[in-house]
């Protein structure tokens, strides 16, 4: 790989900078899903084991370069404590003698945790004095927030300029999963791209095009689609306006072998509530007077005969409204396609992004993925084919 692991890194006796996403979910005070702070625990244990001092570095929240008591990491340090089952010391800034003081205070085995990187104004400008200040408390930068590596802040691609530094286990992981499913990718190589608009997601699918053998368009992305090809989708969600650059896409993934798939069949409601009746009708039978909320049994039997075919895959966003029952049984049958596949062994499987997420938890599928990522916006930005400055900056 181009950038350097742990593996790579001489740790012992060392002060080990450890770049995190520890922007966790509260509420009334207490951390409701720790999985963001338990996925750094493989990075923290080794670099322990291996002799070093973990000292980390995060943000929380949006206090936009401002001290704002209610977004320090002050309150994230018991569930901290939890997880790691250590002793967590609190560095109430993350330069200067605070920082320093909480440093030499903690002992072999404990991690100190300094307070939110954002409440500096230069963190987020990417301050070259602000990621000096950083990078004086320790001997070695270690990046373990791919979650955050879409954003050239002072702790995410500054500090990385100016000392020896690695990725993490967590960022390791992501970066050769990532590698794996449009790097270099064994193919045929399968897309499915899901979501309420296209406008959102142009340079995604002009980037995916060009790079996979098949592109499955669901969601309220579909209806666009259809309606660009001269099918009528009633009330349904669909941004007109969009239908030429639907056409654009289509043409260049025609010109690039890339084969777009889209519903064949649609279940359709006249009004959008949990329960309410529905029926399915083929793709270009939408009555006037209903919405297109999710693809219907046909579609999702000949997308499993496409990821029946494919080596690896990629997902982002559902293919209907998967929140609402019963809309959510096409995200559900696709993604529990794919997860049996890559349980027998014959799929590489990698998503992301918010919904997809969720999605996929609620299908019961994601434990079978080959990778989850819980990076959005940085997930985003790496399938729709950018410069990743966190990444970037680990390579230089």
């Amino acid at each position: 790989m181009p950038w350097n692991t742990l593996d790579d890194l001489a740790l012992a006796g060392k002060t080990v900078l450890t770049r995190v996403d520890i922007n966790v979910p509260m509420e009334g005070g207490v951390v409701t899903d720790t999985t963001r702070i338990d996925k750094i625990l493989p990075t923290v244990n080794d670099i322990i084991a291996r002799g070093g001092k973990v000292v980390l570095l995060a943000h929380f929240d949006r206090p936009k370069g401002k001290v704002v008591p209610e977004m320090s990491l002050s309150r994230i340090q018991p569930a901290l404590e939890a997880a790691l089952g250590r002793r967590v010391v609190f560095g109430a800034d993350c330069v200067g003698s605070e920082a320093t003081t909480a440093i030499a205070a903690a002992v072999q085995g404990d991690v100190v945790l300094l307070e939110n990187t954002r409440f500096h104004p230069g963190e987020e400008k990417n301050d070259p004095a602000l990621a000096s200040q950083m990078a004086a408390l320790g001997d070695v930068y270690v990046n373990d927030a791919f979650s955050a590596a879409h954003r050239a802040h002072a702790s995410t691609e500054g500090i990385a300029r100016l000392l020896p530094k690695a990725a993490g286990r967590l960022m390791e992981a992501e970066l050769k999963a990532l590698e794996a499913a449009l790097g270099n990718p064994v193919r045929p190589v399968v897309a499915v791209v899901g979501g309420a608009k296209v406008s959102t997601k142009l340079d995604l699918l002009g980037n995916l095009v060009g790079k996979v053998d098949h592109l499955v368009i669901g969601g309220g992305m579909a209806n666009t689609f259809l309606v660009a090809r001269g099918t009528e989708v009633g009330k349904s969600l669909a941004e007109r306006d969009m239908a030429p650059t639907a056409r654009e896409i289509m043409a260049k993934a025609e010109a690039a072998g890339c084969t777009i798939h889209l519903p064949v069949d649609v279940v359709v409601a006249r009004e959008f509530r949990a329960g309410a009746a529905s029926e399915t009708v083929a793709a270009d039978a939408c009555p006037a007077d209903a919405m297109i909320l999710d693809a219907g049994p046909a579609t999702v039997a000949a997308l499993e005969q496409v990821f029946a075919g494919a080596k690896t895959l990629i997902w982002n966003g559902p293919l209907g409204a998967f929140e609402i029952a019963p809309f959510d049984a096409a995200t559900n049958a696709a993604a529990r396609a794919v997860a049996r596949l890559t349980r027998e062994g014959r799929l590489v499987s990698v998503a992301g992004g918010g919904d997809t997420v969720a999605a996929l938890n609620q299908a019961g599928a994601a434990a079978d993925f080959t990778f989850i990522s819980t990076a959005g916006g940085a997930f985003l930005e790496w399938m729709e084919g950018k410069e990743l400055p966190g990444v970037a900056a680990l390579m230089a």
